[in-house]
């Protein structure tokens, strides 16, 4: 139907001159705007909100018993990709939680393949149920202190901007670049401005002078604050807070204090990096309100950041409430606080519907079937093969640079401990200490370069663990307490093309394959939680800990533009001097 007709019927439902699609009525509609619960039937024409009122004549007509209305849900930012699903399965996983729209960065696909990680993403999103939004990379590689799979410009950004799905530009990670005033920098943001596109930040580590910087250059996000200053920083700077709630990084409790009846309507919530058994079991922004709620936010006021403050942020002005003129994104629910979802209604079709996700609103378009599956280069002819001795460690001394895990915290600290060495002044991991050997072998251009390092914090008996996700590269990483089970594990995962996998003995007790990029896996997110709920099984045999995820931990640990140590396939590298370092303290 053209634009003009489907006006011309919205006008008639809302003046009552045409029966409705479809009129929800007898619910308690949460008003985002004014804060309050209002009353009417909800009449929708063609995807949209006509009108809120009295309305009988409706093809379809549904009573919401007394229920809760709320708008879809918008999780502000967040990886597709650390869910190892493709987007339509990604979709059908948040959509059960009330999520109706989703801001994304594809960065590491972007990482892998560069401007073809992107247009997938973007192909793969077309004719779904789920609004995924796209903020392009802005820092591909993140840094130039790692080896990434390709190498994105602003001339290969630019074309891109012409999308209607993409809104700006993403987390400008490589701060250096900005305060040094880099011309590749500065080209990438002189776009976005001119364009009055959206930019988002990542102040990790960033004082609130540094804040400037970023606010000057256009940035208006941040979803790095880890306490509630840096979230005041933010705010009182004039940026929106993104308080971010993940598998790993779990910063919510520790920012909320920050929000109050002043601000509030600048913050909003996101989930930034979820595995796929974390988002089926707690949620997804949906567990952010609930979390929220539970530490004494305003219901309406956690609603109201999950919606009208996300889609206001990022200029998405038919969405985020429940009006005339906005899409009939709707979630009812029978409790506010408990978020118990009862409904979700994505441009008024019902999506979701009493524990049971209606199949048929995902069926396979013309255009989606003709897609071609996006396979990453075969990571074996991308990296070299690997010696028997290709992960040993001579140290001259017995006291190094060791990088210490933080549990649910994207940070890391920089320890300085005495090792263990073998007879031939070797590095040798101690369970003991709970000092394992770690690595990171470069797996796009056969580069040859193996970083390596000690880390503490992972607990493991015996064995290893490896994976292809390794934050914003993506080369492979791996921990372990031998070379031999580590040598295997990272030829596991090479030989399946990218993927997770839990060695010990000499056994590969665990696996899944990401085939697409080594990020992604194409089977149902049903399999991949199965197979990953046999990884953790696998994990639990060797010791690892169940406080905190050993693979997403795993998977930052190789993240330079995040405090305080971390490792590349270039070596060990501090944050605070912005250099690599030895390993030898």
């Amino acid at each position: 139907m053209h634009t003009k007709d489907k006006l011309t019927k919205r006008i008639d439902v809302a003046a009552k001159r045409a029966a409705a699609d479809l009129i929800i009525r007898n619910g308690k509609i949460v008003n985002v705007f004014t804060g309050s619960i209002m009353s009417g039937d909800i009449a929708i024409a063609d995807g949209v909100i006509a009108g809120i009122g009295r309305y009988t004549e409706g093809s379809e007509v549904i009573d919401a018993a007394g229920q809760w209305i709320i708008p879809g849900l918008i999780d502000g930012h967040v990886h597709i990709e650390s869910s190892m699903l493709t987007p339509r399965e990604f979709a059908k996983v948040v959509l059960q939680h009330g999520v109706t729209a989703v801001v994304t960065d594809p960065h590491e696909m972007a990482n892998v393949m560069g401007s073809k990680g992107i247009q997938y993403m973007l192909d793969q999103s077309a004719g779904l149920p789920l609004d995924i939004y796209v903020n392009l990379p802005s820092c591909v590689p993140s840094t130039p202190f790692e080896t990434s799979g390709a190498a994105l410009e602003a001339e290969d950004l630019r074309p891109f901007y012409a999308h209607p799905k993409v809104l700006g530009l993403a987390e400008v990670m490589d701060f250096p670049a900005l305060a040094a005033g880099s011309p590749g920098m500065i080209s990438k943001l002189a776009d976005a401005n001119e364009l009055h596109a959206h930019i988002d930040g990542h102040a990790a580590g960033i004082d609130r002078e540094q804040l400037n910087l970023y606010m000057a250059a256009g940035i208006r996000t941040d979803h790095e604050a880890i306490d509630a200053e840096e979230a005041r920083h933010r705010l009182e700077l004039g940026m929106y807070l993104m308080i971010r709630e993940g598998t790993v990084a779990k910063d919510l409790e520790a920012l909320l204090p920050a929000v109050n009846a002043g601000n509030s309507r600048r913050c909003l919530f996101v989930t930034d990096d979820k595995l796929i058994d974390d988002l089926l079991e707690e949620g997804s922004v949906d567990y952010s309100i609930r979390l929220a709620v539970s530490k004494g936010l305003d219901p309406i006021t956690a609603i109201q950041m999950a919606t009208l403050n996300a889609a206001e942020c990022f200029g998405l002005r038919r969405q985020g409430a429940i009006a005339p003129g906005y899409k009939a994104d709707l979630v009812i629910v029978d409790d506010l606080e408990k978020m118990a979802i009862s409904q979700v209604f994505k441009e008024g079709v019902c999506v979701f519907r009493s524990g049971t996700l209606q199949e048929e609103a995902f069926n396979v378009s013309a255009a989606q079937a003709s897609l071609e599956p996006m396979h990453s280069s075969d990571i074996k002819a991308g990296m070299k093969p690997l010696r028997p001795d290709a992960l040993e460690l001579p140290l001259e001394s017995d006291t190094c640079n060791v990088i210490g895990i933080i549990p649910n915290s994207l940070v890391t600290r920089h320890l300085k401990e005495q090792v263990a060495r073998d007879g031939q002044l070797k590095f040798l991991p101690s369970t003991e200490r709970d000092q394992l050997k770690l690595a990171v072998v470069e797996r796009h251009h056969r580069t040859g370069n193996i970083g390596l390092a000690v880390v503490k914090g992972f607990g493991l008996r015996k064995g290893a663990i490896v994976s292809s996700v390794a934050h914003d590269s993506h080369n492979i990483i791996c921990a372990g307490v031998t070379d031999e089970d580590m040598l295997l594990a990272i030829g596991h995962v090479a030989a399946m093309n990218g993927g997770l996998a839990v060695v010990a003995d000499g056994e590969v007790l665990a696996s899944l394959s990401l085939p697409v990029g080594g990020l992604l896996s194409e089977q149902s997110y049903s399999e991949v939680n199965q197979q990953m709920l046999g990884l953790y099984a696998a994990l639990r045999t060797i010791g690892a800990p169940d406080d905190f995820n050993p693979f997403l931990t795993l998977s930052f640990l190789a993240l330079p533009v995040i405090p305080e140590l971390k490792i590349t396939d270039k070596g060990l590298f501090e944050f605070a001097s912005n250099r690599h370092i030895g390993v030898q303290a």
